[in-house]
């Protein structure tokens, strides 16, 4: 069974930062594309980042562009969400998922990922 497992998600305050990781077996983190969604209560969930497997290639939403950064760390199997100058809008519960195509280019976004995350509740207060 494929488990992915987020953490670093809470409750912060607009303007501040949080950085969520997701950690995966060895197996699934060497052979696929990581990425983040999140889900706001009433909306569907949407794409929010990814990164192929070896790290060169980082895909973000426009939404979060220049506020949200994805990295990887294949020693450790795991990947990190850094979410800077968080807004109220932000919150969500967000979701670690792995795609199988671990040369993901950034050419499908609501399609990525074939395994999930349990998910991690991220609540950003004015």
């Amino acid at each position: 069974q494929v488990q992915l497992v987020e953490s670093g998600g809470g409750l912060v305050q607009a303007g501040d930062s949080l950085r969520l990781s997701c950690t995966t077996s060895e197996r699934i983190f060497n052979n696929c594309a990581m990425g983040w969604f999140r889900q706001a209560p009433g909306r569907e969930r949407e794409f929010v980042a990814a990164i192929s497997w070896g790290g060169a290639g980082t895909y973000h939403a426009d939404f979060v562009k220049d506020r949200f950064t994805i990295s990887r760390d294949n020693a450790k199997n795991t990947v990190y969400l850094q979410m800077d100058s968080l807004q109220p809008e932000d919150t969500a519960v967000y979701y670690c998922a792995a795609d199988r195509n671990k040369y993901y280019s950034g050419s499908y976004y609501q399609k990525f990922g074939d395994y999930w995350g349990q998910g991690t509740q991220v609540t950003v207060s004015l």
